[in-house]
């Protein structure tokens, strides 16, 4: 047998056997046949997070709306107007920190629907659109910035000259850019324990990581998929969800994919939810889902 001919075997046994450990290692964490639509009457779904009693809270940014979905299984209008918020996260008092693109703002939600503004520019410049956003354990906000032009703005122009990532220290009055040289910063989040922050660059199709320093700011950014997303989330084991148009894409934390979630709809961001963090909820454009895993979410 000829050295090409053993090589071409070697490569095609370890492309299979490589495929049925993503096999059996997606099917570990789902069954696929579990997905099932809780709705799709909505314009576009977006910035699912969870309270900490495992209720999703989502928005409708078209319709400047925040659902909430219950333990329970309800859905109700958690609150009209939103401005136009994107990406959501819950701190650790319970407040709902969106994405207030409306006006380029990042909000903080009380759990009575009072709105305070926790920042409103940068510098004197009005941001791009805060889209998405995570917080660390220390009350820390990341959020990406990237331009997208809205219809219901009435600005003509956007007043940063780049598309960045920033970080905002528990109670600053100022955010500081910590990331550059991106096309569209959009899904973020970190590991529990604050040390790692992913960051997907939607326009170029890569996802970074990076290492969070002491002082807040980012360092040795690393290259670890060749893959963007609009929305992000993390299990326990370390793995990471991305969303993208054939699916959710999973990738464990070296950055091989390990499986995907197939969802009719096309997913736009994701969250772990339920009383026990293992049920995965997805918004995707018109739509939203839940699928039951065998792991569970950290956030």
């Amino acid at each position: 047998m000829t050295t090409f001919k053993l090589l071409f075997i070697f490569l095609f046994s370890s492309s299979f056997l490589y495929a049925q450990e993503a096999d059996q290692t997606a099917s570990g964490l789902f069954v696929q046949d579990e997905l099932k639509l809780l709705g799709s009457d909505f314009s576009f779904t977006e910035g699912c997070s969870p309270d900490k009693e495992g209720n999703v809270f989502f928005t409708d940014q078209p319709n400047d709306k925040i659902w909430k979905y219950g333990v329970d299984g309800k859905l109700s209008v958690f609150l009209k107007s939103s401005g136009r918020a994107n990406g959501t996260y819950f701190d650790s008092k319970g407040n709902l920190v969106v994405c207030a693109d409306a006006n380029g703002e990042l909000w903080s939600i009380s759990t009575k629907g009072k709105v305070k503004v926790l920042l409103a520019d940068f510098e004197g410049k009005q941001f791009n659109g805060p889209n998405d956003l995570w917080i660390s354990s220390n009350g820390a906000i990341y959020f990406t910035d990237p331009y997208y032009k809205r219809d219901y703005w009435t600005r003509t122009a956007n007043d940063m000259g780049s598309n960045d990532v920033y970080y905002l220290p528990k109670g600053a009055k100022q955010a500081r850019r910590v990331a550059d040289g991106m096309l569209r910063p959009n899904g973020i989040v970190g590991t529990a324990d604050g040390r790692i922050l992913y960051v997907a660059d939607i326009a170029a199709r890569k996802t970074y990581q990076y290492s969070i320093e002491k002082n807040g700011e980012l360092s040795g950014k690393k290259l670890l998929m060749e893959y963007g997303s609009d929305g992000m989330t993390l299990d326990e084991k370390g793995n990471i969800y991305l969303t993208s148009a054939s699916g959710i894409l999973i990738f464990n934390p070296q950055g091989q994919n390990i499986g995907q979630i197939k969802v009719p709809h096309q997913p736009t961001n994701l969250c772990f939810s339920g009383k026990d963090k293992n049920i995965l909820f997805i918004t995707a454009r018109q739509a939203i889902y839940k699928l039951p895993m065998n792991v569970k979410g950290i956030e």
